[in-house]
């Protein structure tokens, strides 16, 4: 066990849509431009806020979750991920309090910022209100005895309002500081929002301007060295997980990475890394065939929906994906990875490996944490073993699979998946560190694959 110094701060939300992701971006853009060198995480198991934080510092940005991990290794994680930076900014999830359980806060923001012991930036949306801005902070403040709140940045007022509600709320609660606002702004400078949440970073050809802009006006409007203070607060660290690596086995595994297929939890493919894995990024947009020499293949979630004419029209890649699936390789493909590997989008062809044909809802097909049970012997899980993971997907297919069940907290179950010997490919998106000994047999199976083509290992 060793203890670590490391100035944080979590930027907590009253609700879903306050603003957290456009502040806690233009704070990291005032930060970077300060030459300050910040790390930043994002609570809960979005995968899209990440995107956004990594457009801004230009390094990965990684997912926090006590649902898919224990507070020691979800603590490992933090200081693995923040070593050598001068401060590390967390984002939320949905409401400060929201999370699941009897008490509904497990799993939440708050559970999130005691297990970091790290000191909390309220971000309270302050459209159409006044005076009962105040009601809000003091209600959030007090509704447990030790909130963590340290600050308050309100969002979408005025000036003028902000001018009168400041000393209002100091006076009410002087234990916690007003660090500052940001106005309304126009639409052109508001992340825009679809099914699945936040559109993606690369879409927004002025993405960069954007950002810049609204970082300008909160560095006039925000006291950043009131925020920087507030990370400095933050107590040691201690450092006591161990995480498994073996540097041993050397495997060239393909990511399929592009505008269709961008949901990826960074820590799980930093695990592969550590465990000898070599990452290999492509694309069915861009390329036209997988790259040479690799042993394994992962397909993440994203927008397939939104690319079928271009996904459907790159036969080659479609034809070398199932060439290589049917020879064997070890794949890992989630939501619309699994799509992708299926029949047919909205009846245009995909892959084929799979004989499903995936069409859209009219509402949510599944949503939550799951934890998914293995009803068989296959690449990733023994029988009965467990992994946990998330759905959240408009998408439905006519061949789900039977080969894990899948439970939510609530008691809520379904069958779920296809896997076998060298293939998981589902709805769920699987979060490694769940199960860490998951990504050793991924790894392994990926090995083995390698060895049976007559590669050198």
């Amino acid at each position: 066990m060793s203890k670590v110094t490391l100035p944080r701060v979590l930027f907590a939300g009253t609700h879903s849509g306050s603003g957290k992701t456009t502040i806690v971006c233009a704070v990291l853009q005032a930060l970077i431009s300060r030459g300050i060198n910040a790390v930043s995480f994002k609570c809960g198991p979005d995968y899209i806020d990440p995107m956004f934080h990594t457009a801004v510092i230009g390094a990965k940005s990684c997912n926090l979750d006590t649902f898919f991990c224990s507070k020691d290794i979800l603590q490992k994680l933090l200081c693995k991920n923040a070593y050598g930076a001068d401060i590390a900014v967390i984002e939320g999830v949905m409401g400060y309090y929201d999370g699941t359980g009897e008490s509904g806060m497990q799993h939440s923001s708050y559970e999130i910022a005691c297990v970091t012991n790290a000191p909390v930036v309220l971000v309270v949306d302050g459209r159409g209100a006044s005076t009962s801005i105040l009601a809000t902070i003091k209600g959030f403040a007090e509704f447990v005895p030790n909130s963590r709140i340290k600050a308050v940045l309100l969002n979408r007022v005025s000036a003028a309002v902000y001018k009168k509600i400041k000393p209002m709320i100091e006076a009410l609660l002087p234990q916690i500081k007003v660090v500052g606002y940001l106005p309304q702004f126009p639409q052109e400078l508001v992340l825009q929002s679809r099914h699945l949440g936040l559109i993606t970073p690369f879409e927004l050809e002025n993405m960069r301007d954007m950002l810049e802009e609204i970082a300008g006006k909160l560095q006039e409007t925000v006291d950043i060295n009131a925020i920087i203070q507030i990370a400095n607060t933050a107590p040691t660290l201690e450092n006591r997980a161990a995480l498994p690596t073996n540097k041993k086995e050397h495997v060239r595994i393909a990511v399929v990475r592009d505008k269709a297929f961008c949901f990826y939890y960074e820590e799980n493919l930093d695990l592969l890394r550590e465990l000898g894995a070599e990452i290999i990024e492509t694309s069915p947009l861009n390329d036209d065939k997988l790259p040479e020499g690799i042993s394994g293949i992962i397909i993440g979630g994203g927008y397939p929906e939104l690319y079928l004419e271009e996904l459907s029209d790159n036969t080659t890649y479609r034809r070398d994906v199932k060439a290589a699936l049917e020879a064997g390789m070890p794949c890992i493909a989630e939501c619309g990875g699994f799509m992708y590997l299926n029949r047919s989008i909205e009846n245009r062809e995909m892959v084929g490996f799979l004989q499903g044909d995936c069409t859209r809802m009219q509402k949510l097909a599944r949503f939550g944490y799951v934890e998914i049970a293995a009803n068989m012997d296959n690449m990733l899980l023994k029988a009965s073993e467990t992994l946990c993971g998330h759905e959240y997907h408009y998408y439905d297919c006519t061949k789900n699979g039977d080969s894990f069940t899948a439970k939510k907290p609530n008691g809520d179950s379904w069958e779920c998946a296809i896997a076998n010997e060298s293939l998981y490919a589902g709805f769920p998106h699987i979060h490694f560190y769940s199960n860490p000994a998951v990504a050793e047999r991924f790894v392994k199976c990926c090995k083995e694959y390698k060895k049976r083509k007559g590669q050198v290992v």
